[in-house]
C-alpha cells in the first residue's frame, strides 16, 4: 500500500472521522487562511489515483468516501515499518 504525505492523512483523518463529502464540504475542516478549493480537489483526486478513496457521481461533482478503513492503513504502515528496518522480526522490534 502506498503511504499518504501528511496533507494527504489530514484529508483522509477528516474521512475516517466524517464519512463521504464533495470537496467542497471538506474546506469546512481546515482554519483561517483557508486552502484553495482547487489545491483541496487535486489532493483528493491523487487519493483517489492511489485507491484510497473512490466517488459517487452526482452530475458533474463527485462524492468521495473512504475505500480502506483508518485501521487498514495503520497496520500496512506498521507492517512497512517492520519490514524495512527490523528484518521482517517482531521480535527485533521488541528488543529494541
Amino acid at each position: 500500500m502506498k503511504r499518504l504525505t501528511i496533507k494527504e492523512e489530514e484529508i483522509m483523518n477528516i474521512f475516517w472521522e466524517e464519512g463521504s463529502k464533495f470537496v467542497r464540504e471538506l474546506l469546512a475542516y481546515y482554519d483561517e487562511p483557508k486552502p484553495h478549493y482547487n489545491t483541496v480537489s487535486t489532493l483528493v483526486r491523487g487519493l483517489e489515483e492511489k485507491s484510497f478513496l473512490g466517488y459517487k457521481a452526482y452530475g458533474n461533482t463527485y462524492q468521495y468516501y473512504p475505500l480502506i478503513t483508518e485501521k487498514e492503513y495503520k497496520a500496512s504502515a506498521l507492517k512497512d515499518v517492520i519490514s524495512n528496518y527490523y528484518n521482517n522480526s517482531y521480535t527485533n522490534v521488541v528488543s529494541t
